[in-house]
Parts: structure tokens; sequence; C-alpha cells
């Protein structure tokens, strides 16, 4: 693995040289993920034939998700000696399997910290690709514990959506769909802490300025909105969406003070409109998805349906963590 360049200001966007560099370096340990232009008759039925919509197939990346990109580049940011100490998270799943994939990818060992009620499928999927998986009572006990094993360990903890390596690991996803889909009226872009969209919207935008960027977030998840009506990132009590991966309990400055930057516009779907989403997205392209991946496809069929018709638009599908049981119930009622 060849020694990272001369630090880069942290508190800086990342700029596209930064993007483009961090994609070199990112090299075979992530997919360049398929863009794939969706022609389907139910999709057609509600936007219309007039519609290009092109969807951006992150949930092909390794571990599922989009998140080994920031993962890795937080990690080989480390020093080599504080790699080799390894690192911890704390996730209630799609964080937790990609330091898992990192740290196996980076030839050292993950100690993640997740919640009892999350998901069996993905705490497996966690000690699949090898991490170490510990399991606290709730999301405060769990942080509390990935605090004392990085103090007594010597691990890195790496954050699930905050820093300038996360989001230029997200913003080489926006670097990607602009190369593969060419020239955009607007992306749609899942929201849970920000550290996505961050990324995607600060690449996107200095590639494309006209382009529209609109983040989603869940009803039951509203971080981003509150954070945008106070001018400072603000927190929720708790999380009430079935997606999950959207579910942050706080916004953080820097993929605030991106996403303020970068970000167009916010919108609000409700748990029903994801469900709907996921069957659209079973039913038209025969992809089983993770609630959370389904978000933007919600808000293109939804409140952003009028506005994007006869655009070229795009859509992120962002993960893919789900188990048939799970995703059979959430879609069996629509």
């Amino acid at each position: 693995m060849p020694p990272m360049s001369a630090t880069p200001d942290l508190t800086a966007p990342p700029s596209l040289a930064a993007i483009r560099k961090a994609r070199v370096r990112l090299a075979e340990r992530v997919r360049t993920t398929p863009v794939w232009r969706w022609r389907g008759r139910l999709l057609e039925d509600l936007v219309g034939p007039e519609t290009d919509v092109e969807v951006k197939l992150e949930l092909f990346q390794y571990a599922g998700t989009f998140k080994p990109r920031g993962a890795l580049l937080n990690m080989m940011a480390l020093e080599p000696a504080a790699l080799e100490r390894g690192v911890t998270g704390v996730s209630a799943g799609n964080h937790a399997m990609a330091l898992g994939y990192a740290a196996r990818a980076l030839g050292t060992s993950a100690k993640v910290v997740m919640p009892e009620n999350a998901n069996p499928s993905r705490i497996e999927g966690c000690r699949a690709y090898g991490a170490e998986v510990v399991l606290a009572a709730n999301v405060h006990e769990a942080l509390a514990e990935t605090e004392r094993i990085a103090r007594e360990e010597g691990r890195a903890f790496v954050h699930p959506f905050e820093g300038y390596w996360t989001a230029t690991g997200t913003a080489t996803v926006g670097l990607e769909w602009c190369e593969q889909a060419g020239d955009l009226d607007a992306v749609i872009v899942p929201i849970g802490g920000g550290g996505l969209i961050a990324g995607v919207a600060a690449a996107v935008k200095q590639l494309q300025p006209g382009c529209r960027v609109f983040g989603v977030e869940p009803e039951g998840a509203d971080t981003m909105h509150r954070s945008f009506a106070a001018g400072s990132p603000q927190a929720i009590d708790k999380v009430r969406t079935i997606a999950d991966s959207l579910g942050a309990p706080h916004a953080r400055e820097y993929s605030f003070a991106l996403c303020r930057r970068f970000v167009d516009e916010l919108v609000m779907i409700d748990d029903e409109a994801i469900r709907s989403a996921m069957r659209l997205l079973f039913d038209d392209l025969k992809l089983a998805v993770e609630p959370a991946c389904a978000a933007a496809t919600a808000a293109l069929v939804g409140p952003l349906r009028e506005r994007m018709r006869g655009k070229r638009i795009g859509v992120l599908a962002c993960g893919s963590n789900i188990d048939r049981k799970t995703f059979s119930r959430l879609i069996e009622s629509v």
C-alpha cells in the first residue's frame, strides 16, 4: 500500500483532485459499481416514458453498501503502527460490515460494537468478514463500549459518517456516477448521518454545477431537516423508521457543513412510501433492497415526481443488506 501524500486540509471540502486521487488509491479494493438506465414498465407508468432515470447501483459494492469507500480511506490515513493495532466502530450493521471488509482488505483487524437488536443477518455478515462483534444492550452502551475498546486496546475509532476521509470516500461515488451517466439534471440521494450525501454532493456540484442535489430522509429520522432549519447540527430523541440504515441520532459538523454548501433541497418520505419503492424495485428491476436503498426511488415517484418529469435523473441505490424474511415482511402489505 503506497504511503499517503501530504495531509490535506481536513476542514475543507474534498477537491476534485483529491477525489480522483482517492479513487486511484482505493483501486480494486472497491468496485466501480454500474449505472443502469431504468426502463421498466412500472416506473414509466409513474414518471412517464420521457423521464430518463439513471440508477447508480452502489448496492453491488463490497459488503453490500457504499460504506467501504470511507472506511478504507479512514484506515489508509492511519500511521502504520495504528493501522496494525486495528480499528473499532459502532453500527447497527452496514458500517460494521464495511469495517470488517476494510480490515481484511488492509491486513488488520476490526472489533465492532453492535446493539443486541441488530438484524442477525448483519451480525453474521460482520463475522463473515472477520470482524469481532461485541453486542451491547442499546446504542448508548454501544458507544461507551467502543470508547473503552479504543482506549484500552489502542484501536482507532472510525466514525460511521463524519469527517474528511469519509466524505472523500463517498465523493468517489459521485465521481463515478457523473463519469458514467454524463450530464444529469438532478441526483437523489438518501440521508442517514449525512456522510453519503455530503461526499456525493461535493463531487457532483464540482463536476456538474447545474445538477440539482436532493437529499431524502424518512419522517422517523429527520435529523438533517431539523439541522437545516436550525442552522446547526441537531439530534433526535429516537429513530422511528423501518430504514434503520438512515437512522442517525444526530448530525455532525463536517458533513452538515458540506450538505449546507452542496445540497439544494431536502425532501421527506414516510415508511409506506419506502415499502412501495422496495416493491417497485423488486417488481421492475428484480432487486431485493434494504429500506434505505429504496428512499431515493420513493422520493422520485413521490414528492419529486412532477418536478422530475421529462428530465435526466440520477437515483442512488445505496445498499442491499437485508435478509429474505425481513424483506418479504416489509413488502407483503404493499
